[in-house]
C-alpha cells in the first residue's frame, strides 16, 4: 500500500481520467498540485498569462473534443478571474472540470490572504461544486466530478481544495474506477412519443428548431436523415450552427436577433415547431408571444427544467436529442410538403438576404466567406462578441458540428483567441480561424504570448473600428444616436503589437488584399490579419431588443 499527498492523489486521478493537457497559473494556494504535476509525464501544462484565459482555452478544448476539459487557478484573485469562463460554460453547456486551491481548513473564513468564498461565489454557475474537507474525499470527488460535468445536460464543476488537504498524507488501498458520463435512456415516453410522432405527420408547415444541445448530443446525422426523408426545414440558433451544412435546401439560416428576415417569415407561417436541444433563448425568440404565434411546439431536451420555462410546449420530451431523433426516424415514413416548400422559396425572394460585400475580400462578409472558402471545411471558427460574430454567422459556410465556437449565452468578450487555443490544443492537424474585434480582443489580448509559445496554427482575423461596434448601433437605432463610451480615441498599431509577441502580422488596408489574405491564411503557425471596419457600418437584419422578431429592422431608415 502506497501513500500519496492529496496533491500527488489529484494528479494520479487525472492521468486515470485520460487528462493530457491543463491550462491554467499556478499561485500560493495550489502550488502543491503544481509540484505534483511536475512528476507527469502524461499530462502537458499550459500557462494561460490570465485565469479567464486558462477558463477559456480549458473551453475551447472541451467545446471540440466533446468531453471534460480541465483547468487550474489559486484561491482569491484566482478564482474571482476564473469565474467568467466558468458562468460561460454553464450556459452554453460546456463540460469543465476547474480545480482551484484555497487557503487550509482552519484560515477559511478569516478573510485570510487570497481567501474568497469559492464555493458560495460559484454555486450560481455551476452544475456542481466541492469544497474539500479530508484528503479521502478527493478519491470519490475526482471521478464524480467528471461524471457529474458530462451526464446528462453538460456543464462545469468546480473542486476547490484547501493547502492543507493537498499536502495531508494518506494511504491509496485501490484507486477509483474513472468517472463517466451516465448513458441517456434510450426509451421515450410513449403517449408523449406518439402524439408527437402524429403531430408530424399531420403537419403542414413543419419547422426544426435546433441548438446546441443538438451539436452536444451528436444528433446532426439523424437530424440530416429526417429532414431529408420527411421534407422538414431547419433552423438553429447561434450555438446550433453547424447542425447542417450551410448550403443544405433545408437549411433556413439562423433565425431571431439577427437572423435572415425570410427565416423569421418561415417561422412566423409554421404550423409545427420541432424544437431540440433548445431553451427558447430571447434573442432566438425576440418577444416570445408573438414568436410562432400559430404553431403547436413538440420539445425535445435532455434538462427538465427548461421544458415550459419560457414557452409552454403542447407535447414534450425529457430525452437526449439524438435519441429522439432516432426514434422518430425508426417510425416516420417519407413525405413530401410542395406547398410549404413553394412557400418558403417565395419567402427567400421576397426577402433576400442582404450581405452588402460578400464577394469582396477587401469587405468584412467578403473576408469572411474568403477565408471559409480558403480554409477548407474542416477548419474550426472562433469568435469574440459584438458585431463581427454575427456577421461570421451569418456569412461563414459552416459545414460540420463542432466547427463554430462562440459564447452565447452569456456573449462574453475576450473568448475568441484563448478558444481558439484550446481548439488548436484538442486539434493541432486543424486550421483555427478566430474573427475578433478590436474591443473584445483588447480584454484578453494577453494570450497572444500563449498562442505564440505553443506556435499554434491560428489565424487571428482582427476587425478594428476603433471601437464597441454592436453597443454604438444600439445607441445609434435606440438611443437617439446618443453615443457615449462607444469610441477609442487612440488607434493601435495591431500589426506591431503582434510581431512584439513574435506572431506575423498583415494588413489588409492596403492594396492587394486579397493576394495578402490568401498568404496569411496559408502561412505556417500563428498569424494576426489586420483589416480596417468602419464603426458606423451596422450589421442587419436586426430585431430591437424586447420586439418580436416579425419586428426585425431591415437596414438603415
Amino acid at each position: 500500500m502506497n501513500e500519496y499527498s492529496g496533491a500527488e492523489i489529484i494528479i494520479k486521478l487525472l492521468e486515470r481520467q485520460g487528462v493530457d493537457i491543463i491550462a491554467g497559473i499556478p499561485g500560493g494556494a495550489n502550488l502543491p498540485i503544481y509540484d505534483a504535476l511536475y512528476e507527469s509525464r502524461q499530462i502537458r501544462h499550459v500557462l494561460a498569462r490570465h485565469e479567464q484565459g486558462a477558463g477559456f482555452i480549458a473551453q475551447g478544448m472541451a467545446r471540440v473534443s466533446g468531453k471534460p476539459e480541465v483547468c487550474f487557478a489559486t484561491s482569491g484573485p484566482g478564482v474571482t478571474n476564473l469565474l467568467t469562463a466558468i458562468a460561460d460554460a454553464r450556459m452554453d453547456s460546456v463540460p469543465l472540470v476547474c480545480i482551484t486551491g484555497q487557503v487550509p481548513l482552519g484560515l477559511i473564513g478569516t478573510d485570510a490572504f487570497q481567501e474568497v468564498d469559492t464555493y458560495g461565489l460559484s454555486v450560481p454557475i455551476t452544475k456542481h461544486n466541492y469544497l474539500v474537507r479530508d484528503v479521502h474525499e478527493l478519491l470519490d470527488v475526482i471521478p464524480e466530478a467528471f461524471r457529474v460535468a458530462a451526464s446528462g445536460r453538460p456543464g462545469p464543476v468546480v473542486i476547490d481544495v484547501p493547502k492543507d488537504i493537498q499536502n495531508a498524507m494518506t494511504e491509496v488501498a485501490a484507486w477509483p474506477e474513472s468517472g463517466a458520463p451516465e448513458k441517456a435512456a434510450s426509451e421515450l415516453p410513449d403517449r408523449e412519443f406518439t402524439r408527437s410522432v402524429e403531430m408530424i405527420r399531420n403537419a403542414r408547415r413543419p419547422v426544426f428548431y435546433v441548438g446546441g444541445g443538438l451539436i452536444g448530443s451528436g444528433g446532426e446525422g439523424a437530424l440530416l436523415e429526417i429532414s431529408e426523408r420527411c421534407d422538414i426545414p431547419v433552423t438553429t440558433t447561434l450555438m446550433g450552427l453547424g447542425a447542417l451544412p450551410w448550403d443544405h435546401s433545408n437549411n433556413l439560416g439562423m433565425l431571431g436577433m439577427h437572423g435572415a428576415a425570410y427565416t423569421n417569415c418561415a417561422l412566423a407561417a409554421c404550423d409545427l415547431l420541432i424544437a431540440v436541444g433548445v431553451r427558447f433563448d430571447d434573442r432566438a425568440t425576440g418577444k416570445v408571444a408573438e414568436f410562432c404565434p400559430d404553431a403547436s411546439v413538440i420539445h425535445v431536451d435532455i434538462d427538465a427544467s427548461e421544458i415550459g420555462k419560457i414557452r409552454k410546449p403542447t407535447v414534450s420530451l425529457v430525452a437526449d436529442a439524438a435519441t429522439a431523433l432516432s426514434v422518430w426516424s425508426e417510425v416516420l415514413e417519407p413525405a413530401e410538403r410542395p406547398e410549404w416548400r413553394a412557400a418558403i422559396e417565395r419567402l427567400k425572394a421576397d426577402h433576400p438576404s442582404r450581405l452588402e460585400g460578400i464577394k469582396d475580400p477587401h469587405r468584412s462578409y467578403g473576408m469572411i466567406r474568403y477565408c471559409g472558402e480558403t480554409a477548407g471545411p474542416d477548419a474550426i471558427i472562433t469568435t469574440d462578441v459584438g458585431q463581427h460574430q454575427m456577421r461570421v454567422a451569418q456569412a461563414y459556410p459552416f459545414r460540420n458540428p463542432r466547427q463554430w465556437l462562440t459564447s452565447g449565452g452569456l456573449g462574453t468578450m475576450g473568448f475568441g483567441l484563448p478558444a481558439a487555443i484550446g481548439a488548436a490544443l484538442r486539434a493541432p492537424e486543424k486550421t483555427v480561424i478566430c474573427f475578433s474585434g478590436d474591443g473584445s480582443f483588447l480584454m484578453n489580448v494577453q494570450e497572444l504570448a500563449t498562442m505564440e509559445e505553443h506556435g499554434l496554427n491560428i489565424k487571428l482575423v482582427l476587425f478594428d473600428n476603433r471601437g464597441y461596434g454592436l453597443v454604438n448601433q444600439q445607441q445609434h437605432l435606440f438611443y437617439k444616436k446618443r453615443h457615449l463610451a462607444v469610441n477609442f480615441r487612440r488607434q493601435i498599431d495591431f500589426v506591431s503589437l503582434a510581431e512584439s509577441f513574435g506572431i506575423p502580422g498583415f494588413s489588409m488596408v492596403e492594396p492587394y488584399a486579397d493576394q495578402k489574405l490568401e498568404t496569411a491564411l496559408r502561412e505556417p503557425g500563428p498569424v494576426l490579419i489586420h483589416a480596417s471596419a468602419n464603426l458606423g457600418e451596422n450589421v442587419f437584419p436586426m430585431v430591437p431588443p424586447g420586439a418580436a422578431n416579425s419586428e426585425m429592422i431591415l437596414s438603415e431608415a
